[in-house]
């Protein structure tokens, strides 16, 4: 009798745990697709706010700093921004950033007014000012490194009512030659092989703001990526594994997958210490399941995580796909680290746009995904 009352307060506080983690995820995603954080990106100081947060949260936890004291590995790279006007008319018609339209995120600021001329279906053009505007089914934005001599304002057709004909905007772009930011990196030092090292990640940035009242929540992509890190790391800082188990949380992903580049070129462990990093990005839905990229490459990895999943009957599906320069575990497998990258699939089609948001982000599978991950972890500490 007494077993039985054991075995069943241990899954009463299993499930409590694994419900207490859905309810600190979604505060998460809360949290980093607020106003304050800005799109964590390149004005408002979104990007530093985000990076001050997250070592926030590692120190609260308990982690320690993967080198030395501090837990962020600073660099830096050129970027251009759009901190301040914001303003485009097509055809007399004033239009919402974010909306109805965007700029290409390589534009030069510009304040001009003329007519347009056709240049194909989608195309019209400006030629004294420079100007392109380019007719869309759906706004997508990115981040660019460089400023061209020119000005894209991608327009959603919805928001037209004929062919564009004229225009008038003033735009203010502003190119940060040496953006300043930084990597946060932090561990669980192994219990009995500390030497050998698990690695989890996910880039914490995105795409910031455009304008002074227009900015990218970034749920899905990533902040959803975020909780789920930030779930692992609180997890395993109260559950040390045998292995070491890393935390890094990457910046400068959206402009170029440029932290994890960074930190391979300029590591803060031996590469070669890494038994397996797995890479977390738009981990918020899930109804129709995971993709695995990697999983041709390391096919013993990708069969032990669908056992798992069988096992544990966790998600309806976990599909294979083969190797990516999609996001950041791509570095490390230039430098013969295995690494896997892993996203949900289903649910909302929201992606690099102001949709986004935390409120339509529905955290579909969330708790099994992290049951998955905490089992499959355990099984490679077996190794």
């Amino acid at each position: 009798m007494m077993k039985i009352r054991l075995t069943l307060l241990l899954c009463f506080t299993a499930n409590l745990l694994f419900a207490q983690d859905s309810v600190f995820a979604r505060r998460m995603v809360d949290t980093l697709t607020s106003r304050y954080f800005w799109g964590r990106g390149y004005t408002n100081d979104g990007m530093s706010k985000a990076a001050r947060f997250i070592t926030g949260q590692f120190k609260s936890f308990g982690l320690q700093p993967m080198a030395g004291n501090n837990y962020v590995q600073a660099f830096n790279f050129p970027v251009n921004t759009f901190p301040g006007k914001m303003q485009v008319s097509i055809n007399g018609k004033t239009l919402m950033p974010g909306r109805d339209f965007i700029v290409g995120p390589e534009s030069r600021g510009v304040k001009a007014a003329g007519n347009l001329v056709q240049q194909d279906s989608v195309t019209y053009v400006n030629a004294e000012s420079r100007i392109i505007v380019v007719v869309k089914d759906k706004l997508t934005w990115s981040v660019a490194q460089e400023a061209a001599d020119y000005t894209l304002i991608q327009v959603d057709k919805k928001a037209l009512n004929q062919p564009p004909a004229s225009i008038s905007l003033d735009i203010e772009n502003k190119l940060n030659p040496d953006f300043k930011t930084g990597n946060i990196c932090a561990w669980v030092k192994g219990t009995a092989k500390s030497d050998s090292v698990i690695v989890i990640t996910g880039h914490y940035d995105h795409l910031g703001g455009m304008g002074r009242d227009t900015y990218f929540p970034g749920a899905n992509d990533n902040a959803s990526g975020m909780a789920m890190v930030l779930s692992l790391a609180k997890y395993y800082a109260a559950h040390p594994q045998p292995y070491t188990v890393a935390f890094i949380c990457f910046a400068g992903e959206e402009a170029g997958i440029l932290g994890s580049k960074y930190f391979t070129e300029h590591p803060l462990i031996p590469l070669s210490s890494i038994k397996l990093l797995i890479n977390m990005d738009i981990m918020g839905t899930g109804n129709e399941g995971i993709t695995v990229v990697n999983a041709t490459v390391y096919p013993k990895y990708f069969d032990l995580l669908k056992k798992v999943n069988a096992q544990g009957n966790y998600l309806v599906k976990i599909n294979p796909r083969g190797k990516a320069a999609n996001s950041d575990h791509y570095w490390f497998t230039e430098k013969g680290v295995p690494a896997i990258f892993m996203y949900t699939m289903g649910g909302i089609k929201a992606y690099h746009d102001v949709f986004d948001i935390s409120k339509t982000l529905p955290l579909t599978e969330f708790n099994d995904l992290f049951k998955l991950l905490v089992q499959f972890n355990a099984e490679l500490q077996k190794n």
